[in-house]
């Protein structure tokens, strides 16, 4: 059973008069469509006019169709209706492709033997179970905000030394205001973070692999501040002198955790980056997604300049996204009031934390 917000008509037009001009209104299934012409900027009337719907159980967006204006609302639903199959079969999809990935780091031939795949559920375990943790950290303050966001889309990568590409929420609702968008935007990395200093704890106390060679072997894997932190105050090595001697799988799966909460701290789109940013700088934000795609672009020049390359093509192609994901533009609250002293801090110490995660060459392949 989904949880309902409390349903009741939605706004009549009248209501909408100082920011919406409605000449026409079409009854739906999921809601109403409101025809006419906004009275003010597409922000602005989502301002005025959002949080109305919000409080009568609706989501609303303004869409431009042949050449006039439509504001949809849609009612909302806080729970998950039936079985979630596509959820369901892109994470069994993803638990596949991370065993098989795993074999690979435990030197095992699923070729020879496809039972060996779950030999190598410690590394599934691990880099899934930081994944999840990650995810359901923004699950679960969406809720807490009563914002309707989808249950984790897991994207699975066959044949890779990962497995997965990561996995992503969708958030269905209008978030209606910073401090919405700021706890549902950092709990994610927080919660990932916690979850990755667990894994490492666990993988660099547990004995090394030895390989007989194969790709795994050339692959050098740049550990961040983190994990060698971790590693350091253990006590425990992350090199060997034998080449063929390698870490534990598991604390690859600590190194993923690492990789992809950088990742979702850059500061642009819908990135986790972008909405505690957006939360602490306001609309100056445009201002900071202009300047990550020349940083990027600028670290993959020097790499390719005095590093022989290496992680060059990796950052010029996340310049790239960037100017993609900041043209696609950010989450945008309703209600624009600062946030208060304690989540300005917490806001900087996570993206604090997200650069102990920043290595410049995370990964490349030796000759």
């Amino acid at each position: 059973m989904s949880q309902q917000p409390s349903q009741s008509e939605p706004p009549g037009p009248e209501r909408l008069a100082d920011a919406f001009s409605v000449r026409d209104i079409d009854l739906t299934e999921a809601g109403v469509r409101y025809y006419g012409d906004p009275v003010a900027d597409t922000t602005e009337v989502l301002r005025q006019v959002g949080p109305r719907f919000r409080q009568e159980g609706y989501r609303v967006r303004l869409r431009a169709e042949s050449d006039e204006h439509v504001l949809v609302a849609t009612e909302r639903s806080l729970g998950v209706d039936g079985v979630p199959w596509t959820n369901v079969v892109l994470a069994l999809a993803t638990l596949v492709s991370t065993l098989y990935a795993g074999t690979r780091w435990y030197d095992l031939s699923v070729a020879a033997d496809p039972g060996v795949l779950l030999r190598a559920w410690p590394f599934a375990a691990a880099v899934l179970g930081i994944l999840a943790v990650h995810e359901f950290g923004h699950y679960a303050l969406s809720r807490y905000h009563q914002v309707q966001a989808s249950l984790p889309y897991f994207i699975p990568l066959p044949f890779n030394v990962i497995g997965t590409l990561g996995a992503v929420i969708k958030m269905q609702d209008n978030i209606p205001d910073r401090r919405a968008l700021f706890d549902i935007g950092v709990a994610g990395p927080l919660a990932g973070l916690v979850a990755t200093v667990a894994v490492t704890a666990v993988g660099v106390t547990l004995d090394p692999i030895r390989v007989s060679g194969g790709i795994i072997t050339k692959l050098e894997l740049g550990y961040p501040l983190l994990i060698r932190g971790i590693a350091a105050a253990l006590g425990e090595p992350l090199a060997y002198s034998d080449p063929n001697l390698l870490p534990n799988p598991v604390v690859i799966g600590g190194w993923v955790g690492a990789f992809v909460t950088f990742l979702n701290l850059i500061p642009v789109g819908q990135l986790d980056g972008a909405h505690i940013s957006r939360s602490l700088v306001g609309e100056r934000m445009d201002a900071v997604q202009v300047v990550v795609p020349v940083l990027l672009f600028c670290l993959a020049g020097y790499l390719f300049m005095f590093e022989g390359g290496r992680g060059a093509p990796l950052w010029g192609f996340w310049g790239i996204l960037a100017v993609v994901f900041a043209r696609a533009g950010t989450a945008t609250p309703l209600v624009e009031a600062p946030l208060g002293p304690r989540r300005r801090a917490l806001g900087v110490l996570t993206l604090v934390l997200g650069a102990l995660c920043f290595v410049p060459v995370p990964i490349a392949v030796s000759m």
